[in-house]
């Protein structure tokens, strides 16, 4: 087991890290600027895209590229560390045309589209000259078990009609989206699992409204988190992703990979998150002395490092099950991952915010939007919940497979009177 990054992608870390401190981060405080100010700050996001592109630092998430397809072809396992440098300041994966959500569709396109629906989005897509959506999650169900989504897509002539409501649409106030792919229920009378389709819907189709951008704990995303109106939203038959009752098959093999890059940028969030708090704690003093020379911030620095070290090994493992087997067979990794990563960024930038005190609660540093970012993680591709049930009914099903298995670790009862 080598636990080493193989030297082209060490080479790639390196050129990746020097991009972000010559580019990226001198244009942080104008993006953050224009996002406060409730404007998405394309100025500041499109020459960086162009210079990436000229780089060789773009479409780093998609191992499937075409020969004929803009990017490099990376494993997960060679592109977790380049997310996780990404991962440090938020926006910053658009710039790289690594973006949620997307990387998902773009994933979802690639291996389902048909040529024309090729041609139409995911070209443009993989070129970064469009963003896009993914409407899923709606507000009148538990969206945490798919088989509840109630917008229906039925058939009329030639055309679906697709009606709902959906929210926690990420992206879909971004000036450049121009796709949200919807997913509905196209055949009530099927089992729960084959009732749902996907379709490819444009944003300027008559119907579909963005209704609001809805703020995550108090922040507002420019690019949105919205919710959207559809009311007799008309598109062509041919707009259907893949085969009919399919949806939820599709959801699936979309979520899988974005549950890991998610993980992936997260361990990066919260290496800053610790470096943040070590340099806090060496220069600030309190009671007379620096506040890294209190054993309280010292164990919060220490098991801050073992756990983010931790996880990231998890994050490692479930990327080489996904290159080396496909992404079916790391679908309890994912899930592990998924759980441990949620946890990890609410501990460690907890700790941090607790160094800087109540600046930390400010918009001074990033610890405060990486806090809410963590906490929305406990929901987002699925709640804990959902994944804890993964992880344990796969452990249940090994015990029942190895049932008496742990026999021979009982230890055997003697009685007073028994022979010797």
């Amino acid at each position: 087991m080598d636990f080493e990054y193989a030297g082209a992608v060490q080479q790639m870390r390196q050129c990746l890290q020097a991009f972000m401190r010559q580019h990226v981060l001198p244009r942080n405080d104008a993006w953050l600027r224009a996002a406060g100010g409730g404007r998405y700050p394309l100025d500041v996001v499109e020459p960086l895209k162009a210079r990436a592109r000229d780089e060789a630092l773009w479409n780093l998430f998609l191992p499937g590229l075409r020969d004929d397809e803009p990017g490099t072809r990376l494993g997960n396992l060679e592109y977790a560390p380049l997310a996780e440098i990404m991962g440090r300041v938020p926006w910053s994966p658009e710039v790289f045309n690594c973006n949620a959500p997307d990387t998902g569709n773009m994933e979802l396109l690639h291996l389902f589209a048909t040529g024309e629906q090729r041609e139409r989005w995911l070209e443009p897509l993989l070129d970064g000259s469009i963003r896009s959506c993914f409407a899923m999650t709606e507000p009148d169900v538990a969206s945490s078990d798919a088989t509840n989504i109630r917008t229906s897509i039925r058939s009329e002539g030639d055309e679906l009609v697709i009606n709902g409501r959906k929210w926690f649409t990420t992206g879909a106030m971004h000036p450049n989206c121009r796709l949200c792919i919807v997913m509905g229920i196209t055949d009530e009378q099927a089992s729960p699992h084959q009732r749902h389709s996907m379709v490819l819907v444009p944003m300027d189709t008559p119907g579909l409204h963005v209704l609001r951008n809805v703020p995550i704990m108090h922040h507002h995303a420019p690019e949105g988190h919205c919710e959207l109106l559809l009311r007799n939203v008309r598109v062509p038959r041919s707009n259907l992703l893949g085969e009919a009752g399919r949806g939820f098959a599709l959801a699936q093999a979309r979520l899988g990979p974005g549950r890991v890059h998610h993980c992936m940028r997260t361990i990066g969030q919260c290496e800053l998150a610790l470096e943040l708090m070590c340099e806090r704690a060496l220069t600030r003093k309190a009671f007379g002395r620096h506040l890294a020379e209190h054993a309280n911030v010292q164990d919060w620095i220490a098991w801050s490092r073992v756990e983010i070290d931790q996880a990231r090994l998890l994050v490692l493992r479930a990327a080489a099950t996904m290159d080396r087997h496909g992404n079916g067979a790391a679908k309890v990794d994912v899930s592990a991952i998924k759980l441990v990563a949620a946890r990890l960024q609410t501990l460690v930038v907890d700790r941090a915010i607790q160094v800087f005190g109540s600046m930390g609660l400010t918009p001074d540093t990033p610890l405060s939007f990486l806090w809410t970012w963590g906490r929305a993680m406990h929901f987002l591709d699925g709640p804990d919940e959902v994944h804890l049930r993964t992880v344990a009914r796969a452990e249940l099903e090994r015990a029942r497979g190895d049932l008496g298995s742990t026999a021979p670790y009982y230890p055997t009862p003697r009685y007073v009177d028994e022979p010797q």
